[in-house]
């Protein structure tokens, strides 16, 4: 069945925040804390030679990488470019790893070695950086799952986000400025998406990925109608490609039916046939988590799209819920009577008549268009807003009513 708004919002991974920072400040904070409490005269001491190991280690590290990419990928990753612009910030040599092991290798020569001897701090030193750049090259120390992922996430480097824009921009940024005119002209030939809520785009998203390519052959409530008018653009060297829009009928519970303009989102097709190839290293975890921030992330691309704006209803289907038959059907109608019940139908404004200021009007108000009345007017899926100005003088909110009683 489909997700209600706190179900989704439970569900759809939100963006990480700053909480291990917060936790790495106080536990920082503390322990310094400690020390300082326990040894006050070593404590710049102690501070400088920690930096400096944590420091020292990925500068290491970052020399074995620095061997391999200049031996090995100059040219075929890095084209020949400069080697201080391109070569050493991609391995690790960035200016704030140099500022800090500067900073920590000047105030350990000013504060002094904490160590009661010297050679103690420079083998301490050098054997943990050492054994750290070992440690990381083997993946001992390397990232976690959950610091990869948050990565991927802040950098769009997912499976789901490059789907997802490639999804608005070779396909929805194309059709659904064009939607309005489609079912204009598909009404004019059958009567049909009538409703308000008939006439935007159902993108059906459901987590498993796992779609068919017919919607009436997993529920038996819903029937092929018809096809839009197709629609042909010029694309990537095909003149007149076409693209099209099936219109479907939904039954209710009572019988009657409702025409949509539904689809699956394509890209689903990709997840899901890359969860089936081991060569993919793609699970059903995997999988799930993609079509979730495939969701989130095309829901924020369509959000700030002026041209695809009040044209689409993206439908996040469980799949917890299959068993029942007619679940994509409910799903829809669903969606559909929501749009009936959030939207109104609103008439066009008025022709604005220029009134010179001095000229008396008439007494009679312009009579407003009855709540309850039907609304016969094409309702257009956007708008753009309209000023209205009025010459007239301004009228006082009572008349004055004459009074003689005193006279």
């Amino acid at each position: 069945m489909t997700l209600r708004l706190q179900d989704q919002d439970a569900l759809i991974p939100r963006p990480r925040g700053t909480l291990p920072k917060v936790c790495a400040v106080a536990l920082a904070a503390m322990t310094t804390g400690g020390v300082a409490f326990l040894s006050p005269e070593r404590l710049f001491g102690w501070v400088a030679m920690a930096i400096l190991i944590l420091t020292l280690g990925p500068l290491l590290h970052g020399l074995c990488l620095l061997a391999e990419e200049m031996l090995h990928h100059s040219n075929t990753r890095y084209r020949g470019r400069r080697l201080l612009s391109h070569l050493l910030p991609a391995c690790g040599f960035g200016g704030k790893t140099l500022l800090a092991a500067g900073l920590a290798g000047l105030l350990l020569y000013l504060a002094g070695h904490p160590l009661p001897h010297k050679g103690q701090c420079w083998k301490l030193l050098s054997l943990t950086s050492v054994l750290y750049a070992l440690f990381k090259s083997l993946g001992v120390l390397g990232p976690s799952e959950v610091e990869v992922s948050d990565i991927c996430e802040v950098r769009k480097m997912n499976v789901a986000h490059g789907l997802a824009w490639s999804f608005y921009l070779g396909y929805l940024r194309l059709v659904l400025p064009r939607l309005e005119d489609s079912i204009k002209a598909f009404r004019e030939t059958r009567k049909a998406l009538c409703g308000r809520g008939s006439r935007k785009l159902l993108i059906l998203i459901p987590l498993n990925a796992n779609i068919s390519h017919k919607l009436e052959e997993e529920d038996n409530n819903i029937q092929f109608y018809g096809n839009l008018p197709n629609n042909e653009i010029d694309r990537a060297g095909v003149q007149g490609r076409v693209y099209k829009h099936s219109v479907y009928s939904v039954l209710d519970e009572h019988g009657e039916a409702h025409q949509c303009v539904a689809e699956y989102a394509t890209p689903l097709l990709t997840l899901h046939s890359m969860s089936q190839e081991s060569s993919a290293g793609f699970g059903e975890p995997e999988r799930r988590q993609q079509v979730l921030l495939f969701y989130r992330t095309l829901q924020e691309i369509l959000e700030h799209s002026l041209e695809c704006r009040n044209r689409y209803k993206l439908i996040l289907l469980n799949d917890e819920d299959g068993d029942d038959p007619r679940f994509l059907s409910k799903a829809i109608l669903r969606h559909l009577q929501q749009q009936e019940r959030e939207e109104f139908c609103l008439t066009p404004p008025p022709q604005q008549e220029m009134v010179h200021p001095l000229a008396r009007t008439s007494g009679a108000m312009p009579t407003a268009p009855p709540i309850g009345g039907n609304c016969r007017y094409p309702e257009p899926m956007s708008r753009e807003p309209t000023l209205m100005f009025s010459l007239d003088k301004p009228q006082p909110l009572k008349e004055p009513a004459e009074n003689t009683d005193h006279y």
